[in-house]
Order: structure tokens, then sequence, then C-alpha cells
């Protein structure tokens, strides 16, 4: 039975507890401080598990992390509390995991216990020996099955020493339904560009019985819904993603994406608790060319991170102006690095480092090696949706920093980090033979935990920092960097980051006051600024709708308006010796039709369309078609009343149709490309 999106998540109100308590047993995300209540651990590694604020095995944070130390050689069970499964033959037990693996192989099972623990029946088991992140969904059938009190347990054999960590998450005991689909994700990334969107989602069929097909919708807002029936064969704890045929297409905004199953083998499945998901999706007003973030976990006491230290190096000697660097020196192996600082250690928290040499690209962990080229290379070709510009001068011990953080969508829940380095050093000298050592880290200007940022879409959030250096291990105040990054610390995503322009009172200040709008009577879009707070930009990049437009000396420009949904104009002010500011952002949104000319009479039909469309008026000249972002995509010359526009080979979305007559009056449609 077909069901609207509204209707089904009013539906989940009334039978969610119902369902919960029919088929699932146990549902644990470990998003608290401490183990959760009823959990235990039983055998060895007592001390071992811990909750940790990191998202490693691919749920969110927290997780539970099996850590190698005190090693042991043994079992070491994590166990669930006891459940009733009375009438119960068989369960379905999934859950998230990644290892950080030290050496050779591991064991890992699933087991049961109807005696309290005394006994236990294995139900699945693995063997892991290397380091990666895996999903597992097993049907479990034991001699505990249909008992009142039944444990579960994951279980891990081997030596400890041999791992790092073990990170675990999102463990769900149910028993499967005849028929039941479940929406596991939207795969649409949070902030995407202007124009086609795919929806993309992964569904998982938690039943027992095969789905052939399953008809799903999405919807944005509450704008009309999408709904695709898919053909499949999909088997009973088999995991797929699929996309819908027809994209979304959004101008610059915020928007709440609602993705709902309607129907599964042709009627309603079993549980319709899962059939729903909400995600909020930001449509930013550009991009910037990303400069990727390395963050580097070292120690001069440890043997092989001189290995991966050179590798580093030579990896930069190739890329230089494409990275930002920042290396945290740790206070083990042994002794650990003398130039140790806590600040350190609450990033080796965050990212859960347990070994060195690790490092992180973009906040990705790389593994216990260097960057490579590849990672770095695809990387810097990923889109930024924020930027960074800054400065900063030496007097005497003290360093001052002035830096710009700007957002092309709204960011609420970011945080600004800012690192001083010192580029090269040789007082650390430890145990592993190295006597230089690069962009090692003195201070967090920001603190560890980084600052709030709260930045309109395209617009800037402007910091400034003197600090005492003298406090610090720095070597020579003239050898400095400073490091300016932004991240998602939810999801560690890293927005963007750059090195700031060094030894410098220049400060690369954005323009104020832009403003963007038609003039008035006119079909003139014209832009507005101030001069940055300095006053000593030499002139100005104007981006319109993300193409270079024109560099210059004046602080206004003008252009034709094309009749788009969306236009956007960026102002970038130049300074001395190639510095550039943050662009500053504004939008002139759904002025479609504002500059319709009444003299202009056309018709253009069919809308929505599958291919061509005619336009019918009189005495026309040309007809353009735009896309939403202001892209002209095909111009056509007429000199006719009758203009036929084949638009197959056009994605689905919405076109504007600029209809111009002879006598230079103009007309703006809006057409939809099914």
């Amino acid at each position: 039975m077909k069901k609207s999106l509204l209707f089904t998540f009013a539906l989940l109100l009334s039978i969610s507890v119902i369902a919960q308590t029919r088929a699932t047993f146990i549902n644990e995300h470990f998003n608290g401080s401490s183990m959760p209540s009823g959990w235990t651990i039983k055998e060895s590694g007592l001390q071992n598990w811990s909750i940790s604020a990191t998202e490693n095995a691919g749920g969110s944070a927290n997780e539970l992390d099996f850590y190698y130390n005190p090693s042991f050689n043994g079992t070491s069970r994590l166990c669930t509390p006891a459940v009733d499964l009375t009438g119960v033959s068989s369960v379905v037990v999934s859950f998230k995991h990644a290892l950080d693996n030290f050496s050779g192989s591991h064991k890992l099972a699933i087991c049961t216990s109807s005696d309290g623990g005394t006994t236990w029946n294995e139900g699945w088991y693995q063997n892991y020996n290397s380091s990666d992140s895996w999903e597992v969904c097993q049907n479990i059938e034991t001699p505990d099955m249909g008992q009142s009190s039944v444990m579960f347990c994951i279980a891990y054999t081997g030596n400890s020493y041999n791992i790092n960590d073990w990170y675990f998450d999102d463990i769900e005991i149910f028993a499967p339904e005849e028929l039941d689909l479940s929406l596991n994700s939207i795969d649409v990334s949070s902030v995407v560009v202007a124009g086609m969107t795919d929806v993309n989602f992964t569904v998982m069929n938690k039943g027992v019985n095969t789905i052939n097909e399953f008809a799903i919708t999405y919807q944005v807002d509450e704008n009309e819904p999408v709904e695709e029936t898919f053909s499949t064969s999909l088997a009973s704890l088999q995991t797929a993603q699929y996309t819908f045929a027809i994209p979304m297409e959004l101008v610059p905004g915020s928007y709440m994406l609602s993705v709902g199953v309607e129907s599964v083998n042709g009627g309603d499945d079993d549980d319709l608790t899962n059939n729903n998901l909400e995600k909020a999706v930001s449509v930013a007003l550009g991009s910037a060319q990303r400069i990727s973030m390395i963050e580097h976990f070292s120690s001069s006491t440890c043997g092989p991170c001189v290995s991966v230290n050179s590798a580093m190096v030579a990896l930069e000697n190739n890329n230089q102006g494409k990275y930002t660097y920042t290396k945290y020196p740790m206070n083990w192996p042994g002794s650990g690095d003398p130039y140790y600082t806590a600040e350190g250690g609450t990033r080796r928290t965050y990212y859960g480092v347990s070994a060195v040499p690790q490092t992180f690209l973009d906040g990705a962990d790389q593994g216990f090696t260097s960057v490579s080229q590849a990672a770095l290379t695809a990387s810097y070709n990923t889109p930024a949706f924020g930027d960074v510009r800054g400065s900063f001068n030496v007097d005497g011990n003290t360093i001052n920093v002035k830096v710009d953080f700007m957002a092309y969508y709204d960011i609420t829940v970011e945080k600004a980090f800012v690192t001083v380095n010192e580029k090269e050093t040789h007082n650390n000298v430890g145990s592993n033979g190295e006597t230089t050592f690069h962009h090692i880290m003195m201070k967090m200007l920001t603190g560890a935990n980084g600052i709030a940022l709260n930045i309109p879409a395209g617009e800037c959030q402007h910091v400034e920092y003197s600090f005492d250096m003298s406090s610090t291990h720095v070597e020579e105040m003239s050898d400095l960097e400073v490091s300016a990054w932004m991240q998602n610390l939810g999801t560690k995503e890293m927005i963007n980051s750059h090195f700031l322009y060094d030894y410098t009172d220049v400060h690369p200040y954005p323009v104020q006051n832009l403003s963007f709008d038609l003039e008035d009577g006119s079909n003139t879009m014209m832009a507005t600024w101030e001069a940055p707070e300095g006053g000593n930009a030499l002139s100005y990049d104007v981006y319109v709708n993300g193409e270079f437009a024109e560099n210059t000396t004046n602080t206004s420009y003008e252009t034709e308006y094309t009749g788009a949904v969306s236009n956007l104009v960026e102002v970038v002010a130049i300074y001395p010796d190639d510095k550039t500011s943050v662009g500053i952002v504004k939008t002139l949104v759904d002025h479609a039709g504002v500059v319709e000319n009444e003299t202009v009479k056309s018709n253009v039909y069919p809308n929505p369309t599958n291919g061509n469309v005619y336009v019918k008026g009189q005495n026309i000249n040309v007809v353009n078609v735009y896309n939403i972002c202001g892209q002209e995509m095909i111009s056509v010359k007429a000199n006719s009343d009758n203009v036929i526009l084949d638009l197959s080979g056009f994605n689905t979305g919405i076109y504007m149709l600029e209809i111009i007559d002879n006598q230079g009056n103009s007309v703006v449609n809006k057409v939809v490309k099914r």
C-alpha cells in the first residue's frame, strides 16, 4: 500500500514501541561516556575495554575500543545483558568493527550462553590479519536459542599485544521478520554544490524472504515527492546501494531530504520502523581550492618513524602549495619525544592514536605510513566548501597571528584550529638516530579542542592571537610557520586549511559590505563593495556564478541578468606578492520573471518535457537556455515565430528559457526537463 512520507512518519510514532519489543533484543550504539548498563567483560582483558570518542568502526562517536594493553594471551568476551529468547529459533547479530592491527592473525567470534556465562556456544567466527573496517551481519543458531535468559558475546582470542586497537559500534541483535527492508542510510553528502545531485541510498534485507522489488520516495522539504520502483533480487541479510533516476536540483540554501520506503514486493513489509530517514543537506554558494591538511603523529624515540619522515619529505617536495602540515611529537615509546605537549596528546586521543608513526589526511587515517601521492592528489582535487587565509609577524619572542575563516555554507558546528610550528628542529633528538625534524607543533593558539565557528554562508570569521613563544620548545623565532584549518569534530571532515602568510605586516583582509542586486528598471546585476579594512589591496578578482569575470581596481562590477533562479557574485581582494584574501559571496535568488517584458508574447510547451520544447511567439530573435546556476547551455538563433529546442540530451532538472525578440525585449520562462 502506498503511503506518503508524512503519513509514514506519523505511523511510526504509534508502532515503534511494539515493533522494537517484537523483533529487537539488543540495539546498542555506545553513545554514553561509560560502558552501558548490563554489559560486562568476562575472562581476560577486564581492563582493555573502554568507550572512545572516535568513530573508526563506521558508526558515529562514541564507540567501544578494545585496547592491547594490559597485554594477555587468551580470550576476552564483551557480553550483553541477558535477553529472553523464548520461542525464538534464530537471531541475527550485526555490528560494525575496525581493526588497527600490529601483527599476526586474530580470531573474532559471536557466542551465546544460557547458564550465565559458564558455557559458551560459538555461532560464528572469523580470523582477521590486517587493518581495515567491516560490517558483520550473521544469522545465529546455537543450542541456547529458545531459552529465557541468553547472553551474547563478541569474543576476541589471541595475543592482544599484536593488535593496537579494535573498535566496535552499532551492535544489534534481532529476530528477522518474514519481509523486512531496512533503509540503512541516505548516501548524499551533507554539503553539495548547486545544481544536480544524485540521491543515493543504502538498504538491507533484514527479513527472511528475498526482496524482488521495492518502491521508495525522496522529498526535499515539502516539494513534490519523487517515487521510483526498483526491481532487484536482494537476498536475506544482503545490503545494496541504489540511486534514484531523477536527481535533486537545488539552489544554494539549507534543505531537509527525506527518504522513505513505500512498499516491498508490492505491499507493506513487516517492520515499518526502519523505513524512513531524514538528512540535512546544505547547498554551497561555491567552492574553493582544497589545501590538504596533514596531521602526523611521530616521536624521536620511534624507529619506524625514520622512514616515514623521509617519505613525507619527498611527498612535500613534489607537492609544494598543495598541503598544510602539523606534526605532533608523542611521549612514547620509551621516554618519548622531549617536544611532546599536552595539546598534541589531546589530538592523539581525539584520533584514537595508539602507535607511531601514524598520519592523517583531511581527518582520515592513512595508517602507520606516509601519506601517499594518490591520496594527496585525490584530496587536492576534491572541492572545499570553505577557505582560510591569514598572516603572522614576530616581535621578539611574541608571535602575532590574524586568520580569516570563510564558509560557502552556514557553518555552525565546525571548529577552527591554529597551530604554531617550527619548520625544522634539532634539539629534540631521541633514540632513533634522527637529528632533524620538520613541522614540529609548538603551540595550539586555539587550544587543543579548537574554537567554535559561526559563519553565515558567503561570510567569514576573523580571529587574532598574540602569544609569547618563550614558554614553548621553540628553537628559532625566525623559523616558524602557522597552520590553520576548519574541521567538523563529529565527522572528522576537514573543511579546508592553509599555511598563513609569514613574517609580514600585510594581512589579506577581505572586502567589506558586498551587495548584489538588480538595478532598478534594468536587466543589469550590480555588485558593489567597500575596500578591505587594511585598505592596501591592489585589485579585486570578481567571479560570477563560479566563473572568473574580471580583475578590477574599482569597487563595483555590473553584468547582464541571465534569468537564472540563482546568481552569485564572489569578490577576492588581491595583495602584493600574490597574496589573496578569502572570497566574500552574495547571491541574487529567484528573480526569474522580474524583468519580463509584457511586450514579448510567447508560448512554451510541453512543460514538463521529455525532449523537444516548442516556443511560439512574434518576431523571436534568439532563445537562450540556462541551468539554475546561470550557465548558458545552448543559444538558438531564430528570426521566426516558431523555435524548436531539443533538450533530450539534458540532465533532468529545471532550466530557464530567455526569449528575446527583434526589438531586444525579453521574457524568461521556467521549463522542467524530465
